[in-house]
């Protein structure tokens, strides 16, 4: 049984370096289809250059990437995960290509017009220092004037509409999720029970609760102008 008041849950490697790379994370989140990437870039391709070059920092799968090299864009997709990689990469073309790469390490100077860190790639890491590597490495691969985008979780709605325990059922695999939270970060444990499985196999996700105030300090430190925020539910 989970303790989820004791939190005594113990990982030897940071829980996005195994979970995503896991056959279950992608058949738990298998409903994330293409035509509300689609829809979401259609939005925000509006807002960008005309067929600037792009990076997606944490990439995926490659779903927001393909769309917008669809639309012209020229994009690089970084992700650690290789099993994520090996799914975007058959969206390959000239003008979209994709690398395993750590966020946390710099990824050029001055190479994009566009850096992109979309569906809460963000705030994985322990420290504060750590995530605020990722925001320098976006600032120092954008050139003189270029644009950050970062789609993150509404913190606030998250905790009013946190449902702490959910059993689903997919292709005869059984998860049962638990959510919490603390001062510092929202929790969710997979437990995965599957028959192929010679014990039961647990994960648990782990993101900053960073809000708009938290976000003003990172980016301004690094000398980003914040010229807009949108809330979506």
């Amino acid at each position: 049984m989970l303790n989820t008041q004791a939190n005594t849950i113990t990982q030897i490697f940071p829980w996005f370096k195994n979970w995503f790379d896991s056959v279950y994370y992608h058949k738990l989140y298998s409903n994330r289809d293409e035509k509300e990437a689609a829809k979401f870039i259609d939005e925000l391709a509006t807002l960008l250059p005309h067929r600037a070059s792009v990076i997606d920092v944490g990439c995926g799968t490659g779903r927001h990437s393909k769309s917008l090299a669809e639309k012209g864009f020229q994009v690089t997709g970084i992700d650690l995960s290789s099993y994520s990689l090996q799914q975007a990469k058959q969206y390959k073309r000239e003008n979209l290509q994709f690398f395993r790469h750590d966020m946390r390490k710099p990824f050029g100077r001055e190479r994009f017009d566009v850096a992109l860190n979309l569906f809460t790639s963000f705030g994985y890491f322990e420290t504060r220092e750590e995530n605020m590597h990722v925001i320098e490495n976006m600032h120092n691969a954008l050139k003189p004037g270029g644009t950050l985008v970062i789609d993150y979780l509404n913190r606030y709605h998250t905790e009013n509409h946190l449902v702490a325990k959910e059993e689903k059922e997919i292709d005869g695999i059984i998860y049962t999720i638990d959510r919490w939270t603390d001062e510092q970060f929202f929790y969710k444990h997979v437990q995965v029970e599957d028959a192929a499985l010679a014990e039961f196999s647990g994960h648990t996700e782990k993101v900053a609760k960073f809000g708009l105030q938290d976000f003003e300090e990172m980016l301004t430190e690094y000398g980003f102008e914040i010229r807009d925020v949108m809330r979506r539910l």
